[in-house]
């Protein structure tokens, strides 16, 4: 499960070969104990929490890398080791 990039506590991931988990593209957020998992499409949260603070932040780092988090699904749904994103 690479990290792909770290900001405010919060880990983002893509687990490879992970498009039977919720079968859309889609990447993990931890902060602290808590995680979820984040549709690229819409920002929507289909599995997991985390705390208000963090929900506000992760949307907006979505915002700004949406193309290359598509870019990273397609990479781990093949099977390779997803490229960094810059942090928020």
């Amino acid at each position: 499960m690479p990290i792909i990039s770290m900001f405010y506590g919060i880990i983002i991931r893509m687990y490879l070969l992970d498009n039977h988990h919720h079968n859309r593209p889609h990447f993990h957020a931890k902060y602290a104990e808590l995680e979820a998992s984040i549709s690229i499409e819409e920002g929507e949260i289909l599995a997991g929490q985390l705390p208000r603070k963090q929900i506000r932040l992760v949307p907006a780092w979505l915002e700004l890398h949406r193309d290359e988090l598509q870019a990273d699904w397609d990479l781990v749904v093949a099977g390779e080791n997803p490229y960094k994103i810059d942090p928020l």
